[in-house]
């Protein structure tokens, strides 16, 4: 059941998707300057695209969100033939109303049944999308949350460090680190010098990359 502690508006960005906008905490769930646009960026073409193509990919997302990322994610599958299996994590999943409001159904072609069907999967539940493309979304604070499978790549989409501090620590980034592969990559739209230490302190070889438009950096950390 999803938890409104949090009243949510949809607002358009500049490429034309939607996002949430918090106005208790004035903080947008993606950039305004394109909702579609960023997480392409930062968490395809910087995370996926990036990760050596394995015939199995496990993803680990911190902030299942709106669903974008996993929307996107699960073309990539298709489109380039990877079978992923996709865990989020996410304290208050939005309501369905806000779901239908949405306009990924309209500005990504062909995502009606899919966008659904990802939130409509039960939560807690390991459900297969399609042949390549399975999702297990967890509705849990990520502070109590202690990984049993190892991921290839992470995206680490939690709200900014100064609205959510407890959520980029460095215990949270070394049970994280201790859930990885070899040559894993965690990938997020933050390039906060403490967040680089707190990677760096728990054996991430972090870089700062260029970021999506707005956003001057970005970090993609690899666990070498």
């Amino acid at each position: 059941m999803a938890n409104n502690q949090f009243n949510r508006k949809i607002i358009l960005t500049e490429d034309g998707s939607h996002t949430l906008y918090v106005p208790e905490l004035d903080e947008h769930y993606h950039s305004i300057h394109g909702a579609i646009q960023e997480s392409m960026h930062v968490f395809i073409q910087s995370g996926l695209y990036f990760i050596d193509r394995l015939n199995n990919i496990s993803i680990l997302e911190v902030g299942f969100g709106t669903g974008l990322n996993a929307l996107l994610t699960l073309f990539e599958s298709r489109k380039n033939k990877l079978n992923i299996a996709f865990t989020s994590v996410e304290k208050y999943p939005i309501t369905l109303r806000e779901i239908e409001q949405l306009n990924y159904r309209s500005v990504l072609k062909g995502s009606d049944d899919d966008f659904i069907k990802l939130h409509d999967v039960k939560w807690g539940e390991h459900v297969a999308i399609d042949q390549r493309f399975s999702i297990n979304k967890l509705e849990c604070d990520l502070v109590d949350f202690f990984p049993k499978e190892m991921y290839h790549l992470v995206y680490f989409d939690a709200f900014a460090p100064s609205l959510q501090p407890k959520l980029w620590t460095e215990d949270i980034f070394r049970r994280i680190y201790q859930s990885m592969h070899k040559n894993g990559v965690l990938v997020t739209y933050s390039a906060k010098g403490f967040v680089k230490r707190n990677l760096k302190a728990v054996g991430f070889k972090v870089t700062k990359i260029p970021g999506p438009p707005g956003k001057r950096e970005m970090i993609r950390a690899i666990k070498s």
